[in-house]
């Protein structure tokens, strides 16, 4: 029986890597898959799932008006979702809905919060619907287990306020715990 699974994590924890493992083992033994990425997320290129490993996937992707109910899932096996904090909740339901009336699993990996501690509605409406929900876990640099996101400015100043949205990797954010996160470091 298929479900929807979500694997979340901070940054730099291996969830591409384990989604790009994933679309490989279905394909090994002959599966189709569908790959699903935010167009938002361009840092790559659009439309490219890419891990901290430099494996690199083409993928379709996914915008706020996109409808996954409408996409054609004959023949696949599995569809997986890279970024899945950026989903809006009605398309978490229409991936529920994919899971358990097509029988296709839908395994989403994302974040859960972003650099103010705050829930991306994506995640929140995931943790809520999936019924396997699994951390994948890192480290803070104080050897701590990462659960949170600080965003730097460009001078690698903590920044508390700005819009929920803003892409940028390593560059930009520092996944650490939450003793870090509170204590601003």
């Amino acid at each position: 029986m298929a479900k929807l699974f979500y694997r979340y994590a901070a940054m730099n924890s291996g969830k591409s890597t384990q989604l790009l493992q994933i679309a490989n083992n279905y394909e090994s033994m002959g599966k189709q898959v569908a790959l699903y990425t935010a167009q938002i997320d361009n840092r790559y290129g659009e439309g490219v799932i890419t891990s901290r490993l430099n494996i690199q996937r083409a993928a379709l992707t996914f915008s706020a008006d996109t409808r996954f109910e409408a996409d054609r899932h004959a023949g696949i096996a599995c569809i997986l979702i890279d970024e899945a904090q950026f989903l809006t909740p009605e398309q978490v339901r229409q991936l529920h809905r994919i899971a358990h009336l097509d029988n296709i699993p839908v395994i989403c990996f994302g974040l859960r919060s972003d650099f103010r501690g705050e829930p991306f509605p994506g995640a929140a409406w995931l943790l809520s619907l999936a019924e396997d929900v699994e951390e994948i876990k890192t480290i803070c640099p104080c050897g701590r287990k990462a659960t949170m996101h600080i965003r730097t400015d460009d001078s690698g100043r903590r920044v508390n306020e700005g819009p929920q949205v803003e892409i940028g990797g390593e560059a930009r954010y520092r996944a650490v715990c939450a003793k870090c996160f509170y204590r601003g470091e």
